[in-house]
């Protein structure tokens, strides 16, 4: 069935990428009735991720996720858990693990509790800085080793002007057509915002 209508609060929510400088980080507005699985949904869209790898969610030592078959399993049903009704207090913080394998830990901290208002298209997002990493980029420690030069491939016209450069962070030509339009500093918080308007709750029949 689909989720009752928003009612009761809305969290503020501050979401910092572990490990990377300068920070990459998003502030967010979601109701209290949204689910820890749509959680999951709203992060991968707020930071840029494909939604290509396993995730999970440690909350006061529990772990919360979407259970994939062959993959990880959670004892908790992702999809009925709210995050209202984890009564989190203001500024007691969670995380949020994304790609095992780079292991992109974001770091969630509860900024305010806020009476819901009819005018906050949630979930939205108010705030926000950088751009996450491409995906499959190696982790924190790969990334800021390469931070630069995918600077330099965003800033470049064509594949020849940085084909010095390929080899370092083994980029070809299809993978080109991607990060020439990536660039770390870059953050287009409407553009987060018109995929978060358009993020569908999915139903129960679709779990």
């Amino acid at each position: 069935m689909e989720p009752s209508a928003p009612s009761g609060e809305v969290l503020q929510l501050r979401a910092v990428l572990r490990g990377i400088s300068p920070l990459i980080w998003r502030r967010l507005l979601v109701h209290g009735d949204t689910s820890i699985a749509h959680l999951h949904h709203i992060l991968q869209v707020a930071f840029g991720w494909d939604d290509m790898h396993l995730h999970r969610f440690e909350i006061r030592g529990r772990a919360y996720g979407i259970p994939l078959v062959g993959g990880i399993w959670f004892s908790t049903d992702a999809h009925r858990t709210r995050i209202g009704q984890l009564k989190l207090r203001r500024l007691e913080r969670f995380t949020y693990e994304y790609d095992f394998g780079d292991g992109w830990v974001h770091d969630l901290r509860i900024e305010d509790t806020l009476p819901l208002n009819p005018k906050w298209n949630c979930p939205v997002c108010t705030e926000g800085q950088c751009a996450a990493p491409p995906e499959d980029s190696g982790g924190s420690q790969a990334f800021m080793a390469r931070r630069s030069t995918y600077a330099l491939i965003g800033e470049s016209d064509s594949l020849q002007d940085i084909e010095d450069f390929l080899d370092e962070v083994m980029v070809d030509e299809e993978e080109w057509d991607i990060l020439r339009k990536y660039h770390p500093d870059r953050f287009d918080r409407q553009a987060v915002n018109r995929r978060l308007a358009a993020l569908r709750v999915p139903t129960q029949q679709e779990v």
